[in-house]
């Protein structure tokens, strides 16, 4: 059997299990692969005579653009060629940093066509981001927006340079692949040959550079396939930006897996009521977002957007209930959530047609032999998410480039180690508590940022919370909550009030949030809140201090302390 075969094999049984409702957990196992070029092994497979769309970009401002399977699959071997021409070989590392534009898609396909190696770059990134890109990551070449051109003037590396959208003083036009021969014999790559290396978004330190193979992403993404419910035929909308893992997630191999159309959105600024109405408009039938666009989505109506929508979806940080009960009200669809990792593809998460407990991020993922262990190494009920390395899954990386101490560590005892804590109900569901480095104690009590957050997060006047240990001299740390307000809400004694109350009716006496603050929240590129950041500020303020702008302290309001049933003294 062949390695397309055995890859299309592994495929259509995900498919099949899921139209049926069988839980392919136990039934499922990965391909064994030796030689695999997805680009060439497999899509150029399923685009031959097929002119089905593959690609849609949609604009609030500029004119559609769209490509069928058959003219992506050809268009990619011109820019493989012309890239070749270049100079760019097999085992050379490009730099991609463009946004969602078709040229995009036409790079990823080339870049595996030749054996290159692909580093992700978001659009945001600047001068100091791109000088560590390309020095740590020994950058060959560059594919890059003309607009991002002058972010690279002066640094060093990166030989081969190419400009999307018009040419550059040192750039070669990429409209020049055009005349490119539409015939190119694809690189005979290994599996286990690298793919991608990402920068991880540095929540706590400096970036990791994760390396994923030419089997690790497009085959391990079976498992996110599985999960996000896509169908052939469906159009899939993720609203991930270029650059970071959940885009190659979403936008690339979960959705071509099935043979399903990528819908890309461009925007300048994000505007909720324009994103409900390409829904519409596209007739969009799967869609993914990050809890943050969720909480962003349902300040609107959402039931006077009518949607063709059949799963609809979260990943990138821990869902939050009230969205779920918001969405399933105005559209009768519940947001399956799921957990992964930049280091991995989905590991756990709820699949269509499987029952959802709420708080719940589901199940392990077929091909994942998901375990939680203890500080002492045991397997438990609560404990670190790890992966038994006895049975690797597919999808786990090869690696941290050049970092074997770090790679050790995680990889340590026979498991791999996510530095994430989960716990595990008697069906097997698990709950998401939080990192590992974000857990922390109060007055011997273990506290979980994320479950304050949640709690937070229900009321109407928060858009966005982080809670973190702040020093007290008596429980040793208490939680506090800094807060990004939702509009129409004042950062004033009033708000903070009717959140504490909000809070304590909701809370056990040991978890109650203490001191909040109202703010903008400090976050990674690619949009996760940094509560490294925020832990470092409240271990540096002096507590006998004055206190920052719209900081408020439960002692603040001492009528809470009385409740109807007698008085709290807690």
């Amino acid at each position: 059997m062949t390695e397309t075969a055995r890859f299309l094999n592994a495929r259509d049984q995900l498919l099949r299990m899921r139209h049926d409702g069988t839980d392919a957990t136990e039934e499922f196992r990965w391909p064994v692969l030796e030689r695999f070029n997805w680009a060439r092994d497999y899509f150029d497979l399923i685009a031959r005579g097929n002119h089905r769309l593959a690609l849609r970009v949609v604009s609030d401002a500029e004119p559609e653009q769209s490509l069928t399977f058959a003219q992506l699959s050809r268009r990619s071997h011109q820019v493989a060629a012309f890239m070749q021409d270049q100079g760019i070989a097999a085992g050379d590392r490009v730099l991609v940093m463009l946004g969602n534009v078709i040229p995009l898609w036409e790079t990823i396909l080339a870049m595996m066509r030749l054996g290159a190696v692909i580093i992700p770059a978001a659009t945001l990134l600047q001068r100091d981001d791109l000088r560590d890109r390309l020095e740590r990551g020994t950058v060959k070449a560059i594919v890059a927006d003309l607009s991002l051109a002058d972010r690279f003037t002066g640094l060093p590396g990166a030989p081969v340079r190419i400009s999307i959208g018009g040419a550059a003083c040192g750039w070669r036009d990429f409209r020049e692949s055009a005349q490119a021969p539409s015939e190119f014999t694809s690189a005979a790559t290994r599996a286990d040959d690298l793919l991608f290396l990402y920068f991880t978004s540095g929540t706590t330190a400096r970036p990791k550079l994760v390396a994923h193979t030419h089997q690790s992403y497009p085959v391990g993404h079976l498992s996110t396939m599985y999960w996000l419910g896509v169908r052939p035929g469906d159009v899939h909308l993720n609203l991930s930006s270029p650059g970071w893992a959940k885009h190659a997630w979403s936008c690339v191999f979960a959705p071509w897996n099935a043979e399903a159309t990528v819908l890309a959105y461009h925007y300048e600024r994000f505007q909720p009521a324009g994103l409900l109405d390409q829904l519409v408009r596209c007739r969009v039938t799967t869609f993914c977002a990050p809890p943050t666009v969720w909480r962003m989505l349902i300040q609107e109506r959402l039931q006077d957007w009518s949607v063709t929508l059949r799963e609809v979806a979260s990943t990138g940080e821990p869902l939050n209930s009230e969205v779920v009960t918001q969405v399933r009200a105005a559209w009768g669809l519940d947001i399956r959530d799921a957990f992964g990792q930049t280091e991995t593809t989905a590991q756990v998460g709820n699949p269509p047609g499987h029952r959802l407990k709420p708080g719940s991020m589901g199940r392990p993922l077929p091909g994942y032999p998901v375990v939680l262990l203890t500080p002492d190494g045991a397997e438990g009920e609560e404990g670190e998410i790890c992966l038994a390395l006895c049975r690797r899954p597919l999808g786990l990386m090869k690696g941290y480039l050049d970092d074997a101490d770090r790679t050790a560590e995680v990889m340590r005892d026979g498991y791999y180690h996510s530095g994430d804590v989960a716990s595990r109900d008697t069906d097997g569901y698990l709950t998401y508590v939080g990192r590992m480095d974000d857990v922390f104690k109060s007055s011997d009590y273990r506290i979980s940022p994320f479950e304050l957050e949640s709690l937070l997060l229900e009321h109407p006047a928060v858009a966005e919370a982080a809670v973190v240990p702040t020093p007290d001299a008596l429980r040793l740390a208490v939680p506090k909550a800094y807060i990004l307000l939702a509009r129409g809400y004042a950062p004033d004694a009033e708000t903070a009030r009717g959140l504490f109350e909000f809070i304590r009716d909701r809370a056990s006496p040991y978890k109650r949030i203490r001191k909040l603050e109202f703010r903008e929240l400090p976050k990674t590129i690619s949009g996760k809140i940094r509560r490294v950041d925020l832990r470092r500020e409240e271990l540096a303020q002096d507590p006998q201090g004055p206190r920052r702008p719209y900081e408020f302290h439960e002692d603040d309001f001492p009528e809470l302390r009385v409740r109807t049933t007698g008085v709290d003294k807690s």
